[in-house]
């Protein structure tokens, strides 16, 4: 017995995968703080990749426990280059800390 159909005949499946999306998408959160800090926007084709790798293995995975997490991962991954995007006005704005050791795209602009 696996525990997918365990979690199944106890009617616990929904709540796991409710569960699982909660600390995958509370885990990209400082992901996305700590690669734009070190990496900036450059690294948003990482997500890319991760993103594509994991919808794609979501399809062929045949269990519904481990391919809806694929497909959270791999959504949470393509939403992750926007807040890659933002976070970085947000560090502009000084909400966040700038990495000194990096120059940014608003250093040249005088108006700023």
């Amino acid at each position: 017995m696996d525990i997918t159909s365990t979690l199944q005949d106890y009617h616990l499946l929904g709540l796991v995968i409710g569960i699982c999306t909660f600390l995958v998408i509370g885990l990209f959160h400082p992901v996305v703080v700590k690669c734009e800090y070190h990496y900036g926007t450059s690294c948003w084709w990482w997500f890319l990749l991760l993103g594509c790798a994991c919808t794609i293995l979501s399809l062929i995975i045949s269990d519904i426990l481990g391919s809806t997490i694929l497909g959270v991962v791999g959504f949470s991954s393509f939403w992750t280059i926007k807040e890659i995007f933002e976070q970085q006005e947000r560090v502009r704005k000084g909400w966040f800390p700038r990495n000194p050791k990096r120059r940014y795209p608003w250093d040249n602009d005088a108006s700023v």
